[in-house]
């Protein structure tokens, strides 16, 4: 029951989000939109910030959904599971550009090693604390190229591409590579 109003709460979210401002949206506005109690859902998410962190996990399951198997190359392996994210973003563009600019910055910069994680993970790269440190950064770039970045992904693949070297070969010279 608490998956089923919290899955009705993040697609209500998303289709509010994409409508007008975040920060013009309510949690009742939500509940509404969810066709769910308020309190019932109140009493699983009280706050919007709750909802955006679900939008952002459930998004981690694309990287998740990555074969860690399906390259010899650590690159490559990382290059998929950070592009299978942004695809999986895609669909909700607007709702997550809304999101990102009405919701409290210090709340959705702790998604960042979340998302970091499963992408390490997903490429089948144990997240020690260097390397974790190293992809927040890196996942922080490339979610402000790619909110910019309209249509093919051009410019959003190459920040991959570019930053995942970068980050390799830093971790490399402090003794913490992959």
């Amino acid at each position: 029951m608490s998956d089923e109003i919290l899955d009705k709460a993040q697609d209500a979210a998303l289709a509010l989000a994409a409508e007008r401002p975040w920060r013009e949206v309510s949690l009742r506005q939500v509940a509404e939109r969810a066709g769910v109690d308020l309190a019932d859902l109140y009493a699983l998410a009280p706050a919007k910030s709750l909802l955006v962190l679900r939008i952002s996990q459930n998004l981690d399951h694309a990287a998740l959904a990555v074969s860690a198997d399906a390259s010899e190359d650590v690159h490559d392996r990382l290059f998929d599971a950070t592009m299978a994210r942004v695809e999986a973003m895609e669909a909700h563009r607007a709702a997550l550009r809304s999101m990102a600019r009405g919701e409290n910055p210090a709340a959705l910069a702790a998604h960042l090693p979340l998302t970091a994680r499963a992408i390490l993970e997903a490429a089948g790269v144990t997240a020690t604390a260097p390397r974790l440190l190293a992809m927040t950064l890196v996942w922080a770039r490339i979610v402000q190229v790619w909110r910019d970045d309209e249509g093919a992904l051009n410019r959003t693949m190459a920040e991959i591409d570019k930053r995942l070297r970068l980050m390799r070969g830093r971790l490399q010279r402090i003794g913490a590579g992959f």
